[in-house]
């Protein structure tokens, strides 16, 4: 097995590889910014390596001082975690270069993967239900306007190197194409270097639905169910949880048999995800994959008590899967915490933390790298926490996450936590009755402290 294990990641996803990698024995090694000094990953890691200022750029998303720390440590392994390099073909060719370890899929896996139109082609080649549109990427606007007219509106435009809703834009009607056409491209510029867009036919009251897939180095592939990220804002998750309530048994079969083919196209390797969108009509169509660990692994870990990074780590190993297939029988829900003000459109809310209460009891788990006394950064992603709660049914699970939310104390910044609480009691939301466009209507209500 590994004798080290470099995490080249940050908060409380450093910190979640570092406790499995403690518990199989693994030393591991944390990088940090300045701005992340009094971090906990770099506290509880058995190394750890500054890698420059607060800006990404200059050290999270560095390969050159990331690798740098790694041979410094004589690091044999690098867990990418989640976000900055976690599907960085480039970065995981580089390792392979150096001969050391990436915990995750192949270049080549992750390249076929990561351009959208590659991934839709390589599905086709599957049967894979993919979603009606462009063969490849758009030329000009007459070519779009062309393809839209033939699909029927309404239509989507994308861009094929996005990902969190950029370059993204919802196209209605032929005199509405121009502007969302410049628009999506100028975004897709500016956010990926590369303004190629493709279209699609916009899906009318999508569930956002995804399958945990794990690959391994000897050509098996399993499924470990699926997870509804449905609840939504501006493309970007807030609530996930498994099983769906929207999913009958034997669309489950199904979209469990096209993740696999899904992952078994391309030889994966890995613990990845296959996400669909799924209409009101219960028709499903391949989204994209994502070639990582996701930050809602934790509830299929929940419900399947089973580490999915332990998994990873095992798989990158060369260890076999079982190749068993898993339906849940217990459910979970996770709400992810953010450093936002809910009732200011959710504006980032950078400062420190003054009192830090974290909820517990039976079946309720925090994920998290916060603490009195912290400091959250105005540098990174605005997630501080996932509370995560599992029991035996929905509503008893609803009704332990409404509780938790309750105990669930974080003074000194903003948080999301006073919308998880209407979420928690909303009539359409303990029903099952939503979609992705849920929170478009949703209430927030006046902010009690005005």
């Amino acid at each position: 097995m590994f004798e080290k294990i470099l995490i080249a990641n940050r908060g409380e996803i450093a910190l979640r590889i570092i406790r499995t990698c403690k518990e199989m024995g693994i030393r591991t090694v944390a990088v940090y910014s300045t701005a992340d000094e009094e971090s906990l990953h770099v506290r509880f890691a058995d190394e750890a390596v500054r890698i420059g200022p607060p800006s990404s750029a200059e050290s999270y998303l560095s390969i050159p001082k990331i690798m740098a720390a790694v041979e410094i440590t004589n690091a044999d392994a690098i867990h990418p975690g989640y976000g900055f390099l976690a599907e960085n073909a480039d970065f995981a060719e580089v390792c392979a270069e150096y001969g050391i370890k990436f915990i995750g899929p192949t270049p080549e896996q992750m390249r076929k993967m990561g351009d959208k139109i590659t991934a839709k082609d390589t599905m086709k080649k599957a049967n894979v239900p993919v979603i009606p549109g462009s063969d490849g990427l758009i030329k000009d606007i007459k070519e779009g306007i062309s393809i839209a007219g033939e699909i029927g509106y309404p239509v989507i435009l994308k861009a094929t190197a996005g990902g969190g809703g950029k370059g993204m834009r919802e196209v209605w009607a032929e005199e509405e194409f121009e502007k969302a056409w410049n628009t999506a491209r100028q975004e897709a510029a500016a956010s990926f270097g590369n303004d190629g867009i493709y279209i699609e036919k916009l899906i009318e009251e999508p569930r956002h639905i995804e399958f945990q897939i794990v690959g391994d180095q000897h050509g098996e592939v399993c499924h470990l169910s699926e997870r509804d990220c449905s609840i939504q804002r501006r493309h970007q998750k807030l609530v996930e949880e498994t099983p769906s309530p929207f999913l009958t048994k034997a669309l489950r079969k199904r979209m469990g048999e096209a993740a696999i083919a899904a992952g078994k196209a391309i030889n994966y390797e890995g613990v990845g995800t296959v996400e669909f969108l799924v209409d009101k009509h219960k028709e499903f169509y391949f989204m994209e994959m994502n070639t990582r660990i996701q930050v809602e692994h934790t509830i299929t870990e929940e419900v399947i008590d089973h580490d999915l990074i332990k998994e990873q780590i095992k798989v990158a190993w060369g260890i076999p899967i079982s190749g068993k297939n898993y339906i849940p029988n217990m459910h979970a829900i996770e709400c992810r915490i953010n450093a936002e003000d809910i009732y200011n459109n959710f504006r980032p809310s950078p400062g420190v933390i003054t009192s830090f209460h974290s909820a517990k009891g039976h079946g309720v788990r925090v994920d998290t790298h916060a603490y009195s006394g912290y400091t959250i950064t105005p540098y990174y992603d605005s997630m501080i926490a996932k509370l995560i709660c599992r029991a035996q049914t929905r509503e008893e699970c609803i009704k332990k996450m409404s509780r938790a939310l309750d105990e669930f104390i974080i003074e000194g910044i903003h948080t999301t936590i006073p919308f998880h609480k209407k979420l928690m009691k909303d009539e359409n939301f303990l029903s099952g009755n939503f979609n992705t466009g849920f929170l478009n209507d949703f209430d927030l209500g006046e902010d009690p402290k005005k």
